[in-house]
């Protein structure tokens, strides 16, 4: 299993820094193991990436990546399904209404919701509270659809 496989297969390109050709190297090695594989042998190879589109074609072509699965976002039923196992153990406040989360349009992955939920019930903890309150959820919720990374919020 190879996760964020695109931090070493990215489209090539004329590389300017030693940085970039040794990326290019690591990409061309890993296509030449790919072509080494004995097709009898019971070798399976997964690849994990958010940024599909930016892969190199070579990476691509059948015989190496014979199979592309994709996982699109929840859509509101499963948004919906995804809220109530994280928080099925939760000590959330009678007001806390996961469905106006649900219902909201942005487009938000399972590992979002579960970033939401983690950091409500932990703002709950920071404020010795064991109910976990609307307040929480909300504030989770602008920290974590914040669309740069650099608008996240670090705790100390």
């Amino acid at each position: 299993f190879i996760d964020e496989i695109d931090a070493i297969a990215t489209k090539r390109f004329d590389a300017q820094t030693g940085a970039d050709r040794e990326v290019q190297r690591i990409l061309l090695e890993l296509l030449n193991q790919m072509d080494g594989f004995d097709q009898t042998t019971n070798v399976k190879v997964i690849m994990a990436t958010n940024r599909a589109d930016t892969l190199d074609p070579a990476l691509l072509r059948p015989g190496r990546l014979d199979r592309k699965i994709e996982f699109p976002l929840p859509d509101r039923r499963q948004k919906r399904l995804v809220f109530s196992t994280i928080t099925s153990k939760m000590n959330l406040s009678d007001e806390v209404d996961l469905e106006d989360y649900v219902a909201r349009p942005d487009r938000i992955s399972g590992a979002d919701i579960n970033a939401i939920c983690q950091e409500a019930g932990m703002h709950a903890v920071r404020e010795n509270r064991y109910v976990v309150l609307p307040k929480d959820f909300e504030k989770a919720y602008k920290n974590n659809i914040k669309k740069s990374e650099s608008e996240h919020e670090f705790y100390k």
